[in-house]
C-alpha cells in the first residue's frame, strides 16, 4: 500500500495501540441504557448523551493513554490471541519450522524476562561496533543500508510502491524519515508544551546513552548532537497537512536522476545493499528533503554519524531489551508524548509485538475461535446493501455532472471487498525465530518483512494481500487496489454483532463500512480511477463543486476546539472527516433501503430504529483520553478525535435532527447555509 495514503485510508477506531456487549429488550445485544447521559439533551450535545454514562464509570487504566469500547474490544481480542499463544509456547515439540513453533518460540522468548534482563543490550554489540566503524561515505551508507534491513530508516524511509500513475507497476520509493520525535513540526514549534517535549527528548536520549555506558556529560554531548541533525533532518521535511497533498508526494525518478539529487549518496550500491537485485524507477517521495539531506551528508562528521545511528538503533530497539531500557523508553514515549501512567503488563506487550510479527500466522487460528462463517457472509450482505445505496447517492447528486458520476460508479463498481481474513495466508517458511534471544527474533522479523516488501518489486501486484491481521480493530481503504478491507477483529460486538437489530449494525458497522466506500471519493482517493492510478476523471466544475464542499468540512473542524488555544486542524482531518459524513450518509440509507418491503421494526428501550443507528454510531466512539495524548493526536494524527466524530458529522444531517426532533438554534442543528453535504 502507498505509504502516503495508508493513515488516511485506516478507520482507527481505537486510540490506544492496536492491539459490555449490551443490554436492553434485545437480550444483550442492543444498548445499554447505562451508557446514556439522561441529564444531557440530545439536540445539546449527542456525543454526551449517548456516551456520558459510560464515561462516567470508565476511567481510563493506568497503563493505557485513551480507554474507550474500541479498545475493550481490542482487549478482549488481545485475550483470545493470548490463549492462542500460551497454548503454542507450552507445546515445545510443535514441528521446527511451523507457524505454531515459531509463534510460540516468539512470545516465549519475548516473555522470558530473565534471559532478557541478564543479555541487557548485548544482543546489539555487533551492531554497535559495525556503527563504530563508519569512517566515510562508503561505510555511512553501508550501514545506513543495514539498519533499513532491519526497518529502523535512518535518515529516510524506503520500500516497495505502486506506481502512482500506474498501479500495475510496483517500484521503488523512498521518502522523508529518521526522526527521533513524531514529526517534524514538534522541532519548530514554539508552544510552552513543544519547548518542554524538546527539553524531555534531550534528556531521553541523555539517559539512553548513559545506559549504553557513556558517562553523563559526553551522553549529554552526543543528545545534543542528535537534535542538530534530527533537527535538520525535520527542516527539510513536509508538514502532515503537506504530506496529505498525493501529487506533491509522487515523483518518479530513474536511478539517474536520484543520483544527481544527492551526489554523495551512492544508490546503486543502496539498493544493492538492501537486497534490491532488480532495476526499478523510485518514487522520490519528498524531493526537497533529498536536497536537504545531500546537505547534510558532507557537512555532519563521520564521529556524528555514529552518534545518530547509535540512537537511531537503540531508540528502535530499547522497548525489546532489559527493564532499565524499557523503562525509559516508556518513560519518554508513554508519560512524557501520551501522559500514561504505567506500562502495559508483559504479556500485553508480548501479544501486540507477536502479532506485528507473525500476524498471519496468529490470525488463521484466531478466526476459526472469532469469527464464524455466518459472520462473514452478513457483513458481506452489508457491504453490498451499503455499494447500493452509494450507487443511488452517487445516480441522484445534484452537483455532480453525467461525465463525472459515470467514472464515479465505473470505480464503485470496481471495489474489491476483502472481508474477516485473507483468501490466502503469507508464507512465513523463511523467517527463522526461535526461543534464543528475543531482539534477535524482533530484528529477525523485521528483516524479512523488508525482504518480503522488496521482493514486491517488478512483479505483479498482488491483489490479495492484507495490510493488518485479522485480529485488528480497524479497517481501511486503499486507492491503488481501490480496495475496502474489514478484519475479523472489528467485525466483532458492539460494531458487528449478527443477533443485534439491523438498527445496531447499520449505526455501529455501517458507518465504518460506508467510511471506508467513502474514502475511495474523499480529497485523496478521487484523485484515483477505479484501475488504482492517479488520474483526473473529473471534470473542472465538479473538482471546484467537490473543492468547495470540502472546504465546508475543513473550516467546521477548525472550530473545534481541543483544550484552550489548540484546535482541530482541519486541513490535516478532511479525508477522514468526509469519510465520517458520507459513510454516516450512506449507511443510514442503506438502512432505510433494508426496511423495505418489511414490517417496520418495533421501538425498544423507548427508542426508534432511526434512533437507535444513531446511538450506536455515536456509541462506537466512545472514548475518553489523556490531555497529553489528545495533543499528540491534534498535532499528528488525521482522525478528528473521537467526540467531534460524532457531533460534527451529525450535526450536519437532517436525519438525525428528525430523528430526535432536534429544531433550528439547538447545538446539534447547523443552520442550513452552513451544513455541510458532499454525498
Amino acid at each position: 500500500m502507498n505509504k502516503l495514503l495508508k493513515s488516511a485510508a485506516v478507520f482507527l477506531l481505537t486510540l490506544a495501540f492496536t492491539v459490555t456487549t449490551t443490554l436492553g429488550q434485545t437480550g444483550g445485544h442492543g444498548l445499554d441504557l447505562a451508557n446514556l447521559d439522561s441529564k444531557t439533551k440530545p439536540c445539546q450535545n449527542f456525543y454526551q448523551y449517548a456516551n456520558g454514562g459510560w464515561l462516567a464509570n470508565n476511567p481510563i487504566p493506568a497503563a493505557y493513554p485513551s480507554w474507550g469500547l474500541a479498545t475493550e474490544l481490542s482487549e478482549r481480542n488481545r485475550d483470545t490471541v493470548h490463549q492462542i499463544l500460551e497454548d503454542a509456547a507450552k507445546n515445545t515439540s510443535a514441528v521446527k519450522g511451523s507457524n505454531e513453533q515459531k509463534v510460540g518460540d516468539y512470545y516465549a522468548s519475548c516473555m522470558a524476562e530473565d534471559k532478557i534482563e541478564a543479555l541487557g543490550a548485548k544482543p546489539l554489540a555487533d551492531e554497535f561496533t559495525r556503527i563504530a566503524g563508519v569512517k566515510d561515505q562508503r561505510s555511512l551508507l553501508a550501514e545506513v543500508a543495514r539498519l533499513h534491513t532491519m526497518g529502523i530508516n535512518v535518515l529516510f524511509g524506503d520500500g516497495s510502491q505502486q506506481d502512482a500513475k500506474n498501479s500495475a507497476e510496483v517500484i521503488e520509493s523512498i521518502g522523508q524519515g529518521g526522526l527521533g520525535l513524531p514529526n517534524r513540526d514538534y522541532y519548530f514549534k514554539d508552544d510552552a508544551r513543544s519547548k518542554l517535549i524538546r527539553a524531555e527528548y534531550l534528556k531521553h536520549v541523555t539517559n539512553l546513552f548513559v545506559l549504553l555506558g557513556d558517562d553523563a556529560a559526553k551522553a549529554a554531548a552526543e543528545a545534543q548532537t542528535v537534535m542538530n541533525i534530527e533537527t535538520k533532518l525535520a527542516e527539510a521535511s513536509s508538514t502532515p497537512v503537506e504530506l496529505r497533498d498525493v501529487p506533491a508526494n509522487t515523483h518518479r525518478m530513474t536511478l539517474a536522476q536520484v543520483q544527481a539529487l544527492t551526489p554523495h549518496f551512492m544508490w546503486a550500491d543502496y539498493f544493492k545493499q538492501i537486497g534490491l537485485t532488480r532495476k526499478t524507477d523510485i518514487d522520490v517521495n519528498q524531493p526537497k528533503f533529498f536536497q536537504g539531506l545531500e546537505q547534510q551528508l558532507p557537512a555532519v562528521s563521520f564521529p556524528d554519524w555514529q552518534t545518530y545511528l547509535r540512537w537511531q538503533l537503540i531508540h528502535s530497539t530499547a522497548a525489546g531489551l532489559s527493564a532499565k531500557f524499557v523503562d525509559e523508553n516508556f518513560n519518554f514515549s508513554g508519560r512524557i508524548l501520551q501522559g500514561t501512567k504505567e506500562n502495559l503488563p508483559r504479556w500485553k506487550r508480548c501479544v501486540a509485538a507477536t502479532d506485528r510479527a507473525l500476524g498471519e500466522a496468529l490470525g488463521e487460528v484466531y478466526v476459526k475461535k472469532a469469527f464464524p462463517p455466518e459472520a462473514k457472509a452478513r457483513a458481506l450482505t452489508m457491504v453490498r446493501n451499503l455499494e447500493a445505496a452509494l450507487k443511488d447517492d452517487l445516480g441522484t447528486l445534484s452537483w455532480m455532472s453525467d461525465a463525472t458520476r459515470k467514472q464515479a460508479l465505473i470505480k464503485l463498481d470496481a471495489f474489491i471487498n476483502k472481508i474477516g481474513y485473507p483468501d490466502k495466508w503469507r508464507d512465513y517458511s523463511k523467517l527463522e525465530i526461535s526461543r534464543a534471544s528475543y531482539i534477535d527474533n524482533r530484528l529477525h522479523a523485521s528483516m524479512f518483512e523488508n525482504t518480503r516488501d522488496l521482493n514486491k518489486i517488478g512483479q505483479p501486484v498482488d491483489k490479495a494481500e492484507w495490510g493488518m491481521s485479522p485480529p485488528t480493530v480497524n479497517a481501511y481503504y486503499n486507492p491503488q487496489i481501490n480496495e475496502i478491507v474489514f478484519p475479523a477483529g472489528i467485525l466483532q460486538p458492539p460494531f458487528f454483532d449478527v443477533l443485534a437489530d439491523d438498527a445496531i449494525n447499520y449505526g455501529a458497522m455501517g458507518s465504518v463500512i460506508g467510511h471506508e466506500m467513502t474514502h475511495g471519493f474523499d480529497d485523496q482517493g478521487r484523485q484515483f480511477d477505479a484501475a488504482g492510478n492517479l488520474k483526473d476523471w473529473w471534470t473542472e466544475t465538479d473538482r471546484k463543486n467537490f473543492e468547495q464542499r470540502a472546504a465546508c468540512v475543513i473550516q467546521q473542524f477548525d472550530n473545534f476546539e481541543v483544550e484552550p488555544g489548540l484546535h482541530q486542524n482541519g486541513k490535516l482531518v478532511v479525508g477522514e472527516s468526509i469519510a465520517d459524513l458520507g459513510g454516516l450518509h450512506v449507511a443510514y440509507a442503506a438502512y432505510q433501503k433494508s426496511l423495505q418491503g418489511k414490517p417496520r421494526p418495533a421501538n425498544i428501550d423507548g427508542f426508534t430504529p432511526e434512533q437507535r443507528f444513531f446511538l450506536a454510531y455515536a456509541r462506537g466512539w466512545s472514548t475518553q483520553a489523556r490531555p497529553e495524548f489528545e495533543r499528540l493526536l491534534a498535532t499528528v494524527d488525521p482522525h478528528p478525535l473521537p467526540r467531534f466524530r460524532v457531533n460534527g458529522p451529525l450535526s450536519n444531517l437532517p436525519q438525525f435532527a428528525a430523528a430526535f426532533n432536534c429544531q433550528a438554534g439547538d447545538p446539534m442543528v447547523r443552520p442550513e447555509n452552513e451544513r455541510c453535504q458532499i454525498w
